[in-house]
């Protein structure tokens, strides 16, 4: 079954603490920013955030498991962060199609995280992914 235009994937996540440490390891990206409380404090966040593009790496682990699922490709991300986002925090990404191609089996789907206790944006953006045929 192809991709639908405007159909909808949610997915609520939370990142710990050791996600971030982790990500700064595979990184390289050990800015204070993320982890040391001390050093945040002393920013307009007042606690460490979470990187980017981890915060970001939710809709490749989406995309390529749950919507359209195994076997999809991507094909580009454009990404726009908005707000911080925090360790402990809940959060949610929505999953919107945009536009298919039934023939090439590609689909342009708009990817955004949302806080989810106050529904602000945290990051807005747009995937290309080429869709298996089971999707």
């Amino acid at each position: 079954m192809p991709l639908e235009p405007q159909t909808v994937h949610r997915h609520r996540f939370i990142f710990s603490q050791a996600e971030v440490e982790a990500f700064a390891q595979v990184t390289g990206d050990h800015n204070p920013l993320h982890l040391d409380a001390a050093f945040a404090q002393t920013t307009q966040f007042k606690r460490p955030i979470v990187h980017g593009m981890l915060g970001a790496s939710v809709f490749s682990r989406v995309m390529g498991m749950e919507f359209p699922g195994p076997g999809s490709i991507y094909l580009s991300q454009t990404l726009q962060f908005k707000r911080p986002m925090y360790v402990g925090e809940p959060y949610e990404a929505v999953f919107t199609v945009l536009q298919t191609d039934l023939v090439k089996r590609r689909a342009v789907i708009q990817t955004q995280i949302f806080q989810a206790e106050t529904g602000k944006i945290a990051v807005d953006g747009q995937a290309e992914v080429l869709y298996p045929e089971t999707a």
